[in-house]
């Protein structure tokens, strides 16, 4: 523990913090006291009056206490913890604020009792003879080593104050593994429903939106080879409507697939794969060895990975190739994609790369980039399979 100086603001801190926690707590026991008579209204009191705690710790020490991860009732410890720590705080604030306040004040008088012979020249009955240089030097010194002590005395005094605080008004060790068990179930779920949710657009995608566009496409390709014999700035209309739709078809295709390809769900990842890597316009070296099929959230995270960074290696690395690598090992899925390209890769730099970081964290994964300047670029990632 760093020793703060005398005159530093640590230790004016926490000497205000050890003397202010005296009143503070007797106020707040005063009030739990009575309130315990009535356990709806203490129940309801309870986090205002640990809020005012929370905010001197906040004010003299920096520290921050969590909040209780829910409602203290009375089937819960958190209810019993605080309502203990506001109605005995004052017996731990008593003596150690008269501690501290002692030692600070003991240290004062020592060491200013060479001003005794000035207020007062004859010395009183039962006490030193200030006049006296070698009762007086030893006054002195001791009251230099007092206050020497006194900030580490009331540095001390804090922290004991805080390691209380924090394990009656903070949540404890059990309640922090239950919520977090519980945010860990509910990002889950939100997860699964949205994806999902992306399954349920593709599927309404595929079956209505595509499928009249197709249906649009063939009927403008049938007008455009039978009516021959119109007008040429109709003929042009037709041949325009047509060449759009055939183009919306197109992008409307490539985005239900990079949405949530059908394939996916049917034959799982090396076919999806095979897909997107047939299709990419510089050649992509595939191998795909997972034996058994990881959770269908899992799935469509690696195939998303896969399909972004072959787009970002198209449009941003000048690769004359690229490899990807997707096996299982035991209960994690490893994915790879490299390419030859420029290189200087980082997650700073676009919203690409940040976006695959953060669509493997929400799965619990890992991704680890390597893409000095000049290349190569190494996209390394390792997923859970459930």
């Amino acid at each position: 523990m760093k020793v703060p100086r005398p005159w530093s603001s640590r230790a004016w801190l926490d000497t205000a913090h050890v003397i202010t926690g005296l009143p503070v707590a007797c106020v707040l026991a005063s009030a739990t006291l009575p309130l315990a008579l009535f356990p709806t209204a203490l129940r309801h009191a309870l986090p205002w009056l640990t809020r005012v705690q929370r905010s001197r710790f906040a004010a003299f020490q920096g520290a921050r206490i969590p909040p209780m991860p829910v409602a203290p009732s009375w089937r819960t410890r958190s209810l019993w913890r605080q309502t203990g720590y506001h109605a005995l705080s004052p017996l731990v604030s008593f003596p150690a604020a008269v501690l501290v306040s002692g030692v600070w004040g003991a240290g004062l008088v020592g060491l200013l009792s060479f001003l005794g012979p000035v207020t007062s020249p004859a010395p009183l009955v039962f006490s030193p003879d200030l006049r006296n240089p070698a009762i007086t030097g030893t006054y002195m010194a001791a009251g230099v080593v007092l206050l020497t002590l006194a900030p580490l005395l009331a540095r001390a005094m804090a922290a004991l104050d805080l390691a209380v605080a924090r394990a009656l008004l903070g949540p404890s060790r059990r309640e922090l593994d239950e919520r977090i068990e519980t945010l860990t179930e509910s990002r889950a779920g939100v997860i699964d429903a949205a994806d999902a949710e992306r399954r349920r657009i593709e599927r309404d995608l595929h079956d209505g939106a595509q499928q009249r566009l197709v249906s649009l496409a063939m009927n403008l390709g049938m007008a455009r080879a039978s009516m021959t014999d119109l007008p040429e700035p109709a003929r042009q209309a037709i041949v325009q409507a047509h060449e759009e739709a055939k183009q919306a078809l197109k992008e409307l295709r490539d985005f239900v697939r990079g949405l949530h390809p059908a394939v996916l769900n049917d034959q799982g990842l090396d076919a999806a794969l095979s897909g997107v890597a047939a299709r990419a316009p510089i050649p992509v070296r595939l191998e795909v060895v997972i034996g058994r099929r990881a959770s269908p959230t899992i799935e469509a995270v690696a195939f998303f990975i896969v399909s972004e960074a072959l787009t970002n290696i198209a449009k941003h690395a000048a690769a004359t190739r690229a490899e990807v690598s997707v096996r299982r090992d035991r209960d994690r899925l490893l994915l790879l994609v490299y390419d030859d390209g420029c290189g200087g890769a980082t997650m700073e730099r676009g919203t690409g790369l940040r976006g695959l970081a953060q669509r493997v964290e929400s799965v619990d994964g890992t991704l680890r980039l390597s893409s000095p300047l000049g290349g190569p670029t190494t996209i390394e990632v390792e997923l859970p399979c459930e």
